[in-house]
């Protein structure tokens, strides 16, 4: 395939908006052998490793590992590659060394018991740090198998909070901001406006960057990162703006739910719809996975993801509904700008409509009548 292609420089801005970035279009075991590589070079003769979320909530529990212990390998992992991670500590890490995982949270325990058996084995301690919602019997499972286990309350507390708590360690005051900001954006409480530079650099950035920067700095980025941001983010608003246009809204039970497709920033799209009357919001991404996200009005977005291949909090998950068998899938998921995976979600929603809701409806129809 011709890069030109794919590469996203060369994309003019309306396309780049409905097509997925060039990541996508590699194969997932020039990745998977990539990032095997990069784990082993990470793990030589690092005395604490950390399985974690390359987002903003998971790197600043890695820069609180590293004020802690002046090192820690970082392994980055999704919550659909969570057990590779683990498998990679297992097979590179050094005998005895302390393992962390944080930031994600197995569907089953099935998933990753065979790795986390693994790390047990070559590990001094496994310690697990997480504001998800967790199952009961994973939770007792993980921690059955002799890990640490630490869920944090997944609508008052992020990840990093977690860390901050656990770690016996006097922090300096920037990582106790840096936690409280993370939470901010995390938990979608968007009071402190720093909250969305955390975000969007770590976007932006490549994870290690983002924890030596946050490292050293807090939450307050320096003057060259935010410079970057905002040149950055002249793309970022073309996109949202571009995503907003094309939201579509529906009422399902009691609530009013916006879906809407693109490459875009869910959270400010999301509040876009909010403001137009959204309970709950859904954007569809051109690479097959979607958010949703809630309000006070709607606080069952981790029920409808675990519906369609996903999971969260409350008021926001994710999900990648299992619906995309080959190439000319997602050749329609473009063209129809994500009609099915939309209407898989639309349809969870349904689901998780109250009863008694329901009832209500059907009373009030017989009375009219």
């Amino acid at each position: 395939m011709d890069d030109d292609l794919i590469d996203d420089e060369e994309l003019a801005a309306p396309r780049k908006s409905v097509l997925p970035g060039e990541g996508f279009f590699v194969p997932d075991s020039f990745e998977e052998d990539l990032e095997e590589q990069e784990a082993a070079e990470a793990l030589e003769g690092a005395e604490v490793a950390v399985v974690a979320d390359p987002d903003a909530d998971g790197l600043a529990c890695v820069a609180l590992l590293r004020e802690v212990y002046g090192e820690a390998a970082l392994v980055p992992a999704g919550p659909h590659d969570l057990e590779e991670g683990m498998e990679y500590v297992a097979e590179y890490g050094e005998d005895g060394i302390r393992a962390f995982v944080c930031d994600l949270c197995p569907d089953k325990f099935e998933y990753v018991d065979e790795e986390l058996a693994a790390l047990s084995e070559r590990a001094s301690e496994v310690r697990w740090f997480d504001h998800h919602q967790w199952d009961d019997d994973v939770a007792a499972a993980v921690r059955d198998a002799g890990v640490e286990l630490v869920v944090g309350e997944s609508d008052e507390e992020c990840t990093a909070d977690v860390a901050l708590r656990e770690l016996d360690h006097e922090f300096p005051r920037r990582f106790r901001e840096l936690a409280a900001v993370t939470r901010d954006h995390d938990l979608w409480i968007r009071e402190d406006p720093r909250s969305d530079d955390l975000a969007d650099y770590s976007y932006w950035s490549e994870p290690e960057e983002y924890v030596a920067t946050v490292l050293e700095h807090g939450p307050d980025l320096p003057e060259d990162v935010l410079a970057f941001l905002e040149e950055q983010r002249v793309e970022k608003e073309d996109l949202i703006e571009r995503a907003v246009a094309r939201a579509e809204y529906e009422e399902i039970g009691p609530w009013t739910v916006g879906v809407t497709y693109g490459r875009c920033s869910q959270n400010e799209v999301a509040e876009a719809m909010r403001e137009d009357g959204a309970d709950a919001s859904v954007i569809v991404k051109p690479a097959g996975s979607a958010s949703i996200r809630g309000t006070d009005g709607f606080e069952l977005c981790h029920e409808v993801a675990g519906q369609v291949n996903g999971g969260g909090h409350p008021k926001a998950a994710g999900c990648k509904p299992d619906i995309y068998d080959d190439m000319l899938d997602y050749a329609n998921h473009w063209t129809s700008r994500g009609a099915t995976t939309k209407q898989v979600i639309l349809d969870a929603f349904r689901n998780v409509v109250p009863e008694d809701y329901e009832d209500e409806e059907k009373d009030s129809s017989a009375d009219d009548e």
